[in-house]
């Protein structure tokens, strides 16, 4: 319980920081991608703040035998690159190139009502759920298309 209460918490707090930030707006964002035009370089400023926040964070945890909400320290399953790493990164990158929405922002401003975040929720979620569909129809019989042989 404590696991969720805190991730909660980190939620709300993600939250306000990109709503602070200005990061729900897409014109920051595309702004920040038009290095030729009328660059915006607020975006820089908050992602510089973020990884400033984590490097202090991540030094400071490492002394710790523990996490404090959970048994062991999490680490991703695996970290080789492939077709669907390279792939999705692409769409990802595509995709916040041409609203100016990723997931996180997009969710946030869906709080204020924005027609355009809820139709590119609502599109991820279809892409997701297309996903789920095609890695399952392509799934090998017995394993999962990611599993390492």
């Amino acid at each position: 319980m404590k696991a969720i209460v805190s991730a909660g918490l980190m939620g709300v707090l993600f939250a306000l920081g990109l709503g602070l930030g200005g990061m729900t707006h897409p014109e920051k964002v595309l702004g920040f991608l038009d290095v030729m035009g009328r660059w915006e370089p607020s975006l820089a400023l908050v992602m510089g703040g973020a990884l400033g926040v984590h490097a202090l964070f991540l030094r400071w945890s490492r002394r710790w035998k523990a996490p404090v909400l959970a048994a062991r320290f999490a680490s991703p399953p695996y970290s080789r690159v492939d077709g669907s790493l390279v792939t999705g990164a692409a769409l990802f990158g595509v995709g916040w190139g041409l609203v100016g929405y990723c997931p996180g922002p997009a969710f946030v401003a869906l709080a204020t009502g924005g027609r355009d975040a809820l139709m590119f929720a609502l599109s991820m979620l279809a892409g997701m759920l297309l996903f789920r569909f095609w890695t399952r129809f392509r799934a090998p019989v017995g394993g999962s298309p990611d599993a390492t042989n």
